[in-house]
Parts: C-alpha cells; structure tokens; sequence
C-alpha cells in the first residue's frame, strides 16, 4: 500500500500548482477512507491529460464524461 500511495503522491505532482494543491491535499486528507470506486476515480483522473484536468477543475464547469470521475471532479472543486 505504501508503494501505491507514493506512486500515487509522484502523479499528483503535475506542474500547475492549482492541480498540485487539490490532488495532494485530497491524496493526505480523503483518499483512504474513499470508497474503493472513488478511489479508482482518483488514479483514472490522475491518468488524465494536463489540459482535460486544468480545464475540469479551474477553468470551466464542464465534467468529465465518466460519472465516475465526474462525481470526484465536483467533490475536489469544493475543496
């Protein structure tokens, strides 16, 4: 598990500070009492593209079009 959490810490790190912010704080705060679901949404989010994540979670109120990763994005925004 361990190895997964700093796998996990490696991919919040992304370059654009806003997003370095949210995902960290989420990781320490709120991912191991997340559901296992939410937690898949997590890595799947992680997986995504700078701009897609940039756009999701500061620019706009578009969502991703996975509920999943949607219901996360709107959970992380109001953080």
């Amino acid at each position: 598990m361990d190895n997964d959490i700093e796998r996990l810490r490696w991919q919040c790190r992304r370059g654009l500070l806003e997003l370095d912010y949210l995902f960290a704080d989420y990781l320490d705060q709120q991912y191991a009492k997340a559901s296992a679901d939410e937690q898949a949404a997590f890595r799947a989010l992680l997986d995504q593209q700078d701009p897609d994540l940039q756009h999701w979670l500061i620019n706009t109120d578009e969502l991703p079009p996975e509920p999943e990763m949607a219901t996360l994005v709107k959970k992380l925004r109001q953080r």
